[in-house]
């Protein structure tokens, strides 16, 4: 019998949560409708902005120091890629020309962030459990921040990027999706 989403640790939780989105992924591939594409891409993108909320306030942090820096580096930098993503996604709509195209590189980032985490050996979550961290006390407080996030990214709060403040990227990004000049 499969273990429910509460009585899972914290890396049984992630990788859950990775499963679940590459099947709206898969779905969205599939789709033929732009009704149906956009509800998918929404849910894709929820659940995305969640579960980086996760990974950055709760376990990232507590892997800060058991496990090789670089590859901890590299994944916020690969979460603020995908949220410059997610945000154009969630402005668009379907008639948009580059809205299918943005989804499938989504996918794809998210296909390589979750192969570097997932890898059995050399991967963020065997360096984790390998480190000893309490993967218990760490599922609790994912769990307890989930349903906060859930709320506040229900309610419309965009992606917000770490790595990339005090840089004018992302506004540039948005002034330029928007149609302002980003000059």
């Amino acid at each position: 019998m499969a273990q429910t989403y509460e009585e899972m640790d914290a890396i049984a939780m992630l990788k859950a949560d990775h499963r679940k989105v590459e099947e709206i992924f898969a779905a969205f591939e599939k789709a033929t409708s732009k009704s149906k594409k956009q509800k998918l891409a929404e849910q894709a993108c929820l659940e995305l902005k969640v579960h980086t909320v996760l990974e950055e306030e709760v376990f990232y942090p507590a892997c800060r120091g058991q496990i090789e820096e670089d590859l901890l580096n590299e994944a916020y930098v690969e979460h603020d890629s995908a949220k410059l993503l997610i945000n154009e996604i969630e402005a668009a709509t379907p008639d948009d020309e580059f809205y299918d195209a943005k989804v499938k590189v989504l996918a794809e980032m998210i296909e390589h962030h979750v192969e570097e985490e997932e890898m059995r050996s050399e991967g963020m979550f065997s360096q984790a459990r390998a480190a000893g961290l309490d993967m218990d006390a760490l599922a609790d407080a994912m769990r307890a921040r989930k349903a906060t996030a859930m709320e506040e990214f229900q309610a419309g709060k965009p992606a917000e990027t770490l790595t990339l403040e005090g840089d004018n990227t992302e506004k540039a990004l948005m002034d330029t999706a928007s149609g302002a000049d980003a000059r």
